[in-house]
């Protein structure tokens, strides 16, 4: 069992919050790009969508970790975070992007749905990003990270399915849960067993919507290419409930 679930977190004290004082609507009178023309996440709007015969199928490579293999896992406050091995990496953009970390947005605990992104207005329950940095021009994702062709961001949808409990009959996009890596402390990191994260997307890496745009948190920097894969990847009803439960708990 793939054992990740990686909950978006809200902590008092920090420097921003999704709510409140410091919330999403007051971003940028401390993070201006927050307000800018480039600002992710955005509504994909498909009769608006262009058709690009020059885009190609994203290449993923070395994705196939082991379990032997550690990963180290952390709470930034605002996320729960696998860091990756700079040997993951994808071709099929204008440079190399060597990977970073992935985490999953879930929305708050009194939210019925949680993607940043939304098709048609349609939002979905979840949304899994895999960060990486443009490694063919910059040191690491520190010097990469306000640069415009800096970052590329693999970004997963997740929908919930009609199962039950996690199993094999739901195929190997499944998301199962390990509870207590939802329960890391602040700032608290810890090493956990590696898996094969080409599991986490969907099998067609040829259908996707591609557009120029920002993180999606404070700094807000104008620096990301997204591809937002268009075949969602599911989880099962009990996994979603037990995320939501979770968080609220914490």
């Amino acid at each position: 069992m793939i054992g990740l679930i990686f909950c978006v977190l809200c902590v008092s004290g920090a420097a921003w919050t999704y709510t409140g004082p410091k919330g999403v609507q007051h971003w940028s009178k401390s993070y201006p790009f927050c307000g800018g023309v480039f600002q992710s996440p955005i509504d994909l709007q498909t009769p608006l969508l262009q058709y690009d015969p020059s885009l190609v199928p994203i290449e993923v490579h070395n994705y196939d970790l082991l379990a032997h293999e550690q990963l180290t896992l952390g709470n930034s406050g605002h996320a729960v975070k696998l860091y990756l091995p700079s040997k993951m990496y994808i071709l099929g953009l204008p440079n190399r992007y060597s990977a970073v970390e992935l985490h999953v947005h879930w929305g708050s605990p009194n939210t019925p749905a949680g993607s940043e992104h939304t098709i048609d207005g349609k939002r979905f329950a979840a949304e899994l990003h895999v960060v990486h940095f443009n490694s063919k021009k910059y040191s690491n994702v520190s010097v990469a990270a306000d640069k415009s062709d800096g970052l590329a961001v693999l970004a997963v949808l997740i929908e919930v399915s009609g199962g039950g409990a996690c199993g094999e009959e739901a195929g190997p996009h499944c998301l199962g849960i390990l509870l207590k890596l939802l329960m890391q402390k602040y700032y608290q990191k810890v090493q956990v067993p590696a898996f094969n994260i080409r599991h986490l997307l969907p099998l067609r890496l040829d259908q996707y919507y591609r557009y120029d745009g920002s993180l999606t948190t404070p700094p807000c920097y104008p620096s990301v290419l997204w591809t937002v894969f268009r075949n969602p990847i599911t989880i099962s009803h009990t996994q979603y409930i037990l995320c939501k439960l979770t968080q609220l708990a914490l």
